[in-house]
């Protein structure tokens, strides 16, 4: 499965995709500001409506652009220029992001549609979430958008994805799956929302129900987002929910309470089979421990995981950060168990702490 930090298939709602040579030809889809619109007013109920003024959701999509030293952990994989969107969650001047955009940024701007940017520092970075959170430095003079209740969203629920631009950036998409998902990068997620027709523009896209409220921060591309099926490409989202419980010590600390996340420094496939090592992070602890791309996970603690989410839920439930881990990987034809002594993330990248 393709899966990118960064932006097709028939539209199973609506028929609007991303690109021009793929929109109908009707003369109102042309127009996505018209079909954002539509889809808002027709799918909400007055009382909805009259609650969550249209114009106060895309008024508080901001744009965001960092700056990420040359040396940093992630510039190699992500880059040092990263650009995409922010949701507005509080006029004092916090915007909720997805935290690949803001990872080890240096410095960090936000521009409200028709403004110039604004300076912000990172107030925030969630690992196990992927989410992220900057404070600009003045406040910003828009209404904070709503949150929804994640938990609800079903398949087949038409949403809205509005990135940076608003209204005539916004695209009406499909909920496919609400269920977990495992990224190469050590990240599982318990209920993540899986849309279609995907949107180029989706790194911290606003995911927006039919009463206008939030519902989820864009993640990823993906050219599969159903298990077993013909492929249907689209985004993947993390539900606004997961948010609630943290964001008050995200705020005040820059850090969830929760204990943190074994890491090992791995990336990892199951897309042949068994589980492969497909990157180590140089200094991480895997590579201290001896582990090398291209090792097959035979075993954790003498369990053999059958896929990715198997695999990250075995190492967590080990223990948290710090805890030794116990593999055993094939390498060639010989078989070795290597102990590695996992990390919390945080304490591996080069964060400018401005928190």
């Amino acid at each position: 499965m393709l899966e990118r930090p960064c932006g097709i298939a028939a539209g199973l709602f609506f028929r609007s995709n991303p690109t021009p040579s793929h929109r109908p030809k009707s003369r109102f889809f042309r127009r996505p500001w018209l079909a954002a619109l539509a889809f808002l007013a027709l799918s909400s109920s007055p009382e909805a409506r009259a609650a969550t003024p249209f114009e106060d959701v895309f008024t508080a999509i901001v744009k965001i652009r960092a700056h990420i030293p040359a040396d940093s952990r992630t510039a190699d994989a992500l880059g040092t220029e990263r650009e995409g969107t922010g949701v507005v969650i509080d006029s004092s001047g916090i915007v909720l992001t997805i935290g690949h955009l803001i990872v080890e940024a240096m410095s960090v701007e936000v521009t409200i549609n028709g403004r110039f940017p604004v300076i912000a520092s990172v107030l925030a970075y969630d690992h196990d979430t992927g989410f992220g959170l900057v404070k600009t430095i003045e406040p910003l003079k828009v209404k904070a958008i709503e949150f929804g209740d994640s938990i609800k969203v079903a398949e087949r629920q038409p949403v809205l994805i509005v990135p940076f631009g608003g209204i005539a950036g916004a695209g009406k998409a499909m909920v496919v799956s609400h269920r977990e998902y495992a990224g190469y990068w050590e990240y599982l997620l318990s209920d993540a929302i899986f849309t279609t027709p995907p949107l180029r523009e989706f790194p911290g896209a606003a995911l927006i129900g039919s009463d206008g409220k939030l519902l989820g921060i864009g993640s990823l591309f993906l050219s599969n987002t159903l298990v077993g099926h013909s492929p249907v490409p689209g985004n993947m989202f993390v539900p606004i929910d997961h948010l609630k419980p943290i964001l008050a010590a995200l705020i005040e600390t820059g850090r969830a309470e929760r204990p943190a996340s074994p890491w090992l420094g791995i990336n990892t496939d199951d897309s042949r089979g068994p589980i492969a090592i497909t990157r180590v992070s140089e200094g991480g602890p895997a590579a201290q421990a001896g582990l090398e791309s291209g090792d097959i996970v035979v075993a954790v603690g003498g369990k053999r995981p059958q896929t990715l989410i198997e695999f990250y839920k075995m190492i967590r439930a080990i223990g948290p950060a710090g805890a030794a881990i116990p593999l055993t990987i094939r390498r060639g034809r010989e078989v070795r168990e290597i102990v590695v002594g996992s990390l919390d993330r945080n304490q591996f990248l080069r964060q400018q702490r401005s928190y």
